[in-house]
């Protein structure tokens, strides 16, 4: 696939991710996706189900790219995800707050589908603006 095709994928998910189809976002994940996470291996399974944690804890949530770059099967890009805090979330009780959270993310794309990543999320930053974590001065 060409680097540009390679673009419209990522794109594709965060437009469907940002309609609520998140059937159609599961067809661009390829079923031995694996994401390289510092906290650990995610799976396509683990993904889908850490997808629907989000969304129950953050039903509002959006996401968009700010930038974007790509080279050969490779797409890096910076992510924004943007909601309010209305279900429970890794056994925290909801807070009511509003979070923005910047997370940096690197797809390999094989026939069209999201094959593997390497990605960095701001975990830190999203738990003290949920208040659990105190922000430091």
């Amino acid at each position: 696939m060409s680097i540009k095709e390679n673009k419209a994928v990522v794109l594709h998910f965060y437009e469907f991710f940002n309609r609520g189809e998140f059937n159609a976002c599961n067809e661009l994940i390829s079923p031995l996706f694996v994401s390289h996470r510092t906290t650990g291996d995610v799976s396509a399974k683990d993904l889908k189900s850490g997808t629907e944690n989000l969304i129950a804890a953050f039903p509002d949530m959006k996401l968009s790219i700010e930038q974007m770059v790509a080279e050969g099967d490779k797409v890096a890009f910076r992510e924004i995800a943007e909601g309010t805090h209305k279900g429970e979330f890794m056994g925290i009780a909801p807070t009511g707050k509003k979070f923005k959270m910047i997370n940096a993310c690197i797809l390999k794309i094989v026939d069209g589908k999201w094959a593997e990543a390497w990605t960095t999320m701001d975990e830190l930053n999203l738990m003290q603006q949920l208040g659990v974590i105190p922000k430091q001065q």
